[in-house]
């Protein structure tokens, strides 16, 4: 894997390399203490989103993508309406073999441009403590951390159990 990557909208053939990805990632990403709660939080996003992807962001007015390289998805996100002029980045994901090239870098820049194409100036974003790498690549572009929070309830956006979440934004 080392060729050019490309960035196009999820088809429904890419749900099985999607649902894998987004599995794997959060598997990874699970402290041995909170296995469990990760496996839940995995059950509860597939079945809320996950496995019905098209469904869920048109219905807040968004879209989902991938990362394809050499017809392999390296990574994936999506946007969806938060508020008028804005839209909320969620499940961005880079394959653990693909990092460190620059994917994620550009799927946000990517997710950006959309923004202002859909004429909301406005992205905003979370992700957890146990995200060390996102955290420092949305610092780094520019965006500000507006709130910080310790997430006790679970959802299909966030995993509770006590992880600290950081919430940022960037005007566009």
């Amino acid at each position: 894997m080392a060729g050019e990557i490309r960035i196009r909208a999820f088809l429904p053939a890419d749900a099985a390399a999607v649902r894998e990805l987004f599995i794997q990632v959060n598997r990874l990403l699970a402290p041995a203490h909170l296995a469990e709660a990760f496996e839940g939080y995995i059950t509860r996003s597939l079945a809320e989103e996950i496995d019905r992807l098209a469904d869920y962001y048109s219905s807040r007015n968004g879209g989902f993508w991938v990362a394809i390289d050499d017809d392999e998805i390296v990574g994936m996100f999506g946007l969806e309406a938060s508020g008028e002029h804005a839209m909320e980045l969620r499940r961005m994901y880079v394959a653990p073999g693909a990092r460190r090239r620059g994917i994620a870098r550009k799927m946000l820049g990517f997710a950006e441009e959309e923004c202002r194409c859909r004429n909301r100036l406005q992205l905003q974003l979370s992700t957890s403590e146990l995200q060390q790498d996102a955290l420092a690549l949305y610092r780094n572009a520019g965006y500000e951390n507006v709130r910080e929070e310790i997430a006790d309830a679970a959802s299909n956006k966030t995993l509770g159990g006590g992880i600290r979440r950081y919430h940022f934004t960037k005007r566009l």
